[in-house]
């Protein structure tokens, strides 16, 4: 919505435009009026709209032909006043004035106006009828408003229906000579719609229906009031009400409806809540709130952000088999103007035997979303409704910054929820195949689209008994090539290939660069068991590189055993998580078994507590 608000006021000598500046000003008839008055502004807390308005008025014989045009260019609406009494300014209106002010302009991009009828008390009659073609003429044309600067008849409502020709314009929303919504108008309502429609069974119920009033205005409808709105669409559309709930064309026709009596602020209120702007694009400020991530903290999804994406889930989970198929996500997305997820997060997250997203898949692929582009997330929130349907000031609210992570290693302990870990290692290691196996399948094995491709996929692990989420992402660079930026993470997994002697200098070289004075845990993982292993070129074994460097000692993983595979996970989550225990504590098997012997004492313990205190009741 603008911020202030420029009225132009022009029209004939004598028809009273200076009149009718200085009776709304002194609230009462001058006796004496100037040729043209000085600019005035209103302050926002005495308007209606609470936007500060500024009044032109427009003299010929005091201002030339250049200085009008620079004025007209500068209104946001013009008033075209004429004298009820004199019927060559109505004249002028069509032949001088609106040509003045339209002329050269393109459909959509006219300055709307205002027709200002003056002197009402010198005539019985209106004259409406002489002013009705003229309006039908030019659809520039807001509103006429008969009024007299000397009884002060209507001179606030004038410089109202200025005013909201200017904060809330009938252009964007409708074509006046096809008499219906323009596209862009019905494409965000019909975004609006779908937001409303909680349940997804493309109606509005009476509880959605006063919770988008709630919502919009402040407050639910009467019971009554509801069905008298039912009433006036169902007598006027054959289609607009359906089991006693309001169709999407039902809540078009009602939009019209408000415009077409004058009510656009109606329709206005409501599109600025969901978020658009005066040409109906979601504005910068609703799509991407600000939010501050400071050098070394990580984004992640909150309660409220899961809570909110659980139920949008279900709404669109039609079959309730707990995954969404490809309909199912283009209809979650239809109030995108693109689909944001494409063919890469089929090989990012879990799926189903049939290639559905699951719904714990779809919950890993928010959360990578928010982890690794957290503004482009709350773009993806605001296109989904969430701070009108949480009911929060913005999308900010979803998502959580977390603790610096040199605080994290200070401490010894982190809150954090989900972990990055980069896979590096030369190509042809497997470093594809080791994604693909977090997810619990092979390469051979994506039924949908064995050609699409990701860098990343993200799984939930199970570390002392918390769930976290790990992400994998797939490093393939030379050595050289390798900046500070792409090795930093929060644990590095360095893989070699056990069936190649030069595979292992590889990892020997990147762990020297950019990790051994770093801090950053890393594990060594040698891939491809299965075939004969091979003495590596390097200066020393990849055992005794890791004894020497106090890493643990190297993983084995296997394509054809799967199922053994898991254990890298978990311990590369546990590196993740304990980054303070990186070394010699880590480099021996004590350190796992100390971590599941803490875990088995803290239970027994907790058991015994648990026994003492009922005895003790």
């Amino acid at each position: 919505m603008k911020r202030d608000v420029r009225i132009l006021l022009l029209g004939e000598p004598k028809v009273g435009k200076t009149s009718l500046i200085m009776s709304l000003v002194g609230e009462e008839f001058p006796e004496e009026v100037p040729l043209r008055a000085e600019e005035i502004t209103i302050p926002a807390d005495v308007t209606p709209e609470k936007v500060p308005t500024h009044i032109v008025d427009y003299s010929e014989s005091e201002q030339t032909e250049e200085v009008l045009r620079e004025e007209i260019v500068k209104a946001n609406v013009v008033c075209v006043v004429y004298d009820v009494t004199q019927e060559e300014t109505i004249d002028k209106i069509r032949t001088k004035w609106i040509p003045l002010v339209n002329g050269g302009a393109e459909k959509g991009s006219k300055i709307p106006i205002i027709l200002v009828g003056n002197k009402s008390d010198l005539r019985s009659g209106s004259s409406m009828e002489t002013i009705l073609p003229i309006m039908n003429q030019f659809s520039e044309i807001e509103t006429c408003v008969e009024c007299s600067a000397k009884n002060l008849k209507n001179i606030s409502e004038l410089f109202y229906y200025a005013q909201k020709a200017v904060l809330h314009p009938t252009a964007p929303l409708y074509d006046p000579e096809d008499k219906q919504l323009k596209p862009q108008c019905v494409r965000a309502l019909s975004r609006i719609f779908s937001i409303s429609d909680q349940d997804n069974d493309r109606i509005l119920s009476d509880a959605e229906l006063n919770n988008f009033q709630k919502s919009c205005f402040g407050n639910p409808l009467a019971p009554q009031a509801l069905e008298d709105v039912k009433t006036v669409v169902w007598k006027n559309t054959s289609d607009g009400v359906q089991d006693n709930g309001l169709t999407l064309n039902g809540f078009l026709f009602l939009n019209t409806l408000f415009i077409q009596r004058g009510r656009h602020e109606t329709t206005w209120t409501i599109l600025r809540k969901f978020g658009y702007d005066d040409t109906l694009e979601l504005t910068d400020d609703y799509l991407y709130p600000q939010l501050r991530v400071p050098v070394g903290c990580t984004t992640e999804l909150n309660h409220v952000g899961y809570q909110f994406l659980q139920r949008l889930f279900e709404k669109y989970d039609e079959d309730k088999d707990s995954a969404l198929s490809p309909a199912e996500l283009r209809n979650l997305f239809s109030v995108f103007p693109y689909m944001p997820w494409g063919e890469s997060v089929y090989r990012s997250v879990h799926t189903t035997e049939e290639g559905y997203i699951s719904q714990h898949g779809y919950l890993c692929q928010w959360t990578l979303s928010a982890y690794l582009d957290v503004h482009r997330c709350l773009e993806y929130l605001g296109y989904l409704g969430y701070p009108i349907l949480m009911e929060q000031d913005s999308q900010t609210s979803a998502v959580t910054v977390t603790r610096e992570k040199a605080l994290d290693l200070e401490k010894g302990q982190t809150q954090r929820s989900v972990f990055l870990c980069k896979v590096i290692g030369p190509r042809g290691t497997g470093k594809t195949a080791f994604l693909q196996a977090f997810l619990g399948r092979s390469l051979m094995s994506d039924k949908r689209n064995p050609s699409a491709f990701s860098l990343y996929t993200i799984n939930t692990v199970t570390v002392a008994n918390q769930e976290k989420y790990l992400i994998l992402e797939e490093v393939d660079v030379e050595t050289e090539f390798l900046k500070a930026a792409d090795a930093a993470c929060d644990v590095a997994c360095l893989m070699y290939d056990v069936s190649d002697p030069d595979s292992f200098n590889y990892c020997a070289s990147i762990y020297k660069q950019h990790y051994m004075d770093r801090g950053v845990p890393c594990v060594v993982v040698g891939s491809k068991v299965d075939l004969p292993e091979v003495k590596q070129h390097h200066g020393m074994s990849p055992a005794e590189f890791c004894y020497k460097h106090r890493l643990p000692a190297p993983l084995r993983f296997s394509t054809l055993q799967t199922h053994s595979n898991t254990h890298i996970y978990t311990k590369l989550a546990w590196a993740a998580m304990y980054p303070h225990l990186n070394g010699s504590d880590m480099s021996s098997t004590s350190f796992w078994l100390r971590v599941t012997l803490g875990a088995a004492i803290a239970t027994v313990l907790g058991f015994a507590f648990y026994r003492a205190f009922f005895r003790h009741k």
